[in-house]
């Protein structure tokens, strides 16, 4: 039973693809094992009289392998529904990366400033009526701007994100393969200054532990050349070469959100191969630091997957084949992260009719030992515990180890609303149509992350319960 829980809690898939993710970083930087030999025959040379040939080698992802993009080839779209708070700042951020005669805002039936401020800070404005949600918005700006026709790349933008300086310096560097046609972005959250309230200051860290768990455990991975399974390419803030674009079904029927629909479509129609890196493309984005809004947020997150999954179906691929085993894994660990309370209780009392009161029913002593208070301990708050060491480690942050026990239970509200949506997934369709959720008023993002002073909310598949929400991401 604990080996049970810990394959259920880490997940088969993380483990798989954290070993894959070794391997191709293990690949990327071996050169700089070459430079360290190539250092030491140096110095023995010297040492010897012997000068050493040398052997250094670069680094592999500054060999072009295509034309070279850059910024001005990049357009920027944001499709916003009564984003005034955030919107100016967003502009600002984009514009930091390319002209703002790139930058497109298609206001979606806002009822509030959204519009103006985009038509005062100089960009182009399309706006809408009646609300189309998302994907109607993205869709109508790629269309009405004529994107696919007048650039290379489309940066896709949520309103409220804030992408780092060298996003594109980082992030086109990956489209030199020719045969990459979108480049998933690396979400962050805004950390600082932190949620007024301890619920927040929880709530925004389970999900920055849900991105670095899902980016550097399972997507780097998945976005190795042999591999390129990546199942979402988030639209928060991410690229598309426009040759790929223009064949993808932005405007999908019935799905209540666009990014796992346009990921689908690149694997359905064999467009070419997602590429993602920890350090390129990087963003920060608000999360919700309520309860009432992360529940929102992440019912529609793992609907969205559930109904992209009943659109698409399956097919034969490598892509399909990993999607149906991930599946199958999802919904094993959300049955067993479910019934994890009953289980242990029901196992607690029937310990206690043996042990207590001497009840001999044979009934008792089996259900004594279905899930005892040491598996839950070993197997399953001590594996979820070393996720919390990975991102405290990659953050540098050990604020999140005091939090950790309390993450296995966002793990059981997670799976709870996995289940909760699935039947609806299959029996109803979405309209898409959007209400942007509340926003907090933000500051730019600086070089080292984000500006002191500057507040903030993405996109989510964490190992296990909370797999089809963080797939959004990260």
């Amino acid at each position: 039973m604990i080996l049970l829980s810990i394959i259920l809690v880490l997940g088969v898939s993380t483990i798989f693809w954290s070993c894959a993710g070794l391997i191709r970083l293990a690949a990327e930087n071996s050169w700089r094992v070459e430079e360290i030999r190539a250092r030491f025959r140096e110095w023995i040379g010297s040492l010897t009289g012997r000068p050493a040939v040398s052997r250094r080698h670069k680094p592999a992802r500054h060999r072009s392998k295509g034309v070279r993009l850059y910024p001005v080839n990049v357009a920027v779209l944001i499709a916003a529904h009564n984003e005034e708070l955030v919107i100016n700042e967003t502009i600002l951020s984009a514009s930091a990366l390319v002209p703002r005669r790139n930058i497109h805002v298609v206001s979606d039936m806002s009822t509030d400033n959204t519009a103006a401020i985009a038509r005062t800070a100089g960009v182009k404005v399309l706006e809408l009526e009646p609300n189309r949600g998302k994907a109607g918005a993205l869709a109508a700006g790629i269309a009405h701007f004529g994107l696919c026709k007048r650039f290379k790349v489309v940066m896709l933008l949520d309103a409220d994100t804030r992408p780092t300086p060298d996003y594109l310096e980082t992030g086109l560097q990956l489209f030199s393969d020719p045969t990459v046609v979108a480049v998933a972005g690396r979400a962050k959250s805004i950390m600082t200054p932190q949620s007024p309230t301890k619920i927040g200051r929880f709530l925004v860290a389970y999900r920055e532990r849900l991105y670095i768990v899902v980016q550097l455990m399972l997507k780097y991975g998945q976005a190795a050349r042999g591999a390129n399974v990546v199942s979402i390419v988030p639209g928060f803030a991410s690229m598309y070469r426009t040759n790929a674009l223009a064949e993808i079904e932005v405007l999908a029927p019935g799905l209540v959100i666009e990014d796992f629909n346009m990921t689908f479509e690149i694997h359905a129609k064999k467009l070419g191969r997602i590429a993602f890196h920890p350090a390129a493309a990087v963003a920060y984005t608000q999360d919700p630091d309520t309860l009432k809004d992360y529940v929102k947020q992440v019912r529609r997150w793992i609907l969205g997957f559930w109904q992209t999954v009943r659109r698409h179906r399956m097919h034969f691929g490598k892509f399909w084949f990993v999607l149906t085993l991930y599946i199958i894994e999802l919904v094993a660990s959300c049955i067993f992260f479910v019934l994890l309370v009953p289980a242990l209780l029901l196992s607690t009392v029937a310990a206690a009719e043996v042990s207590i009161f001497g009840n001999r029913w044979e009934g008792f002593y089996v259900l004594s030992g279905v899930l005892r208070p040491q598996d839950v301990l070993i197997g399953v708050f001590l594996p979820d515990l070393l996720l919390t060491v990975v991102a405290a480690i990659s953050m540098r942050n050990p604020r999140f180890l005091l939090m950790a026990p309390l993450f296995p239970f966002m793990r059981i509200l997670d799976a709870m609303i996995c289940l909760q949506v699935l039947p609806r997934a299959f029996s109803a369709s979405s309209s898409g149509v959007w209400v942007s959720p509340v926003r907090r008023i933000q500051q730019r993002v600086g070089e080292a992350g984000p500006a002191k002073g500057s507040q903030a909310k993405v996109p989510s598949a964490q190992p296990s319960a909370a797999r089809s929400s963080a797939a959004r991401i990260g």
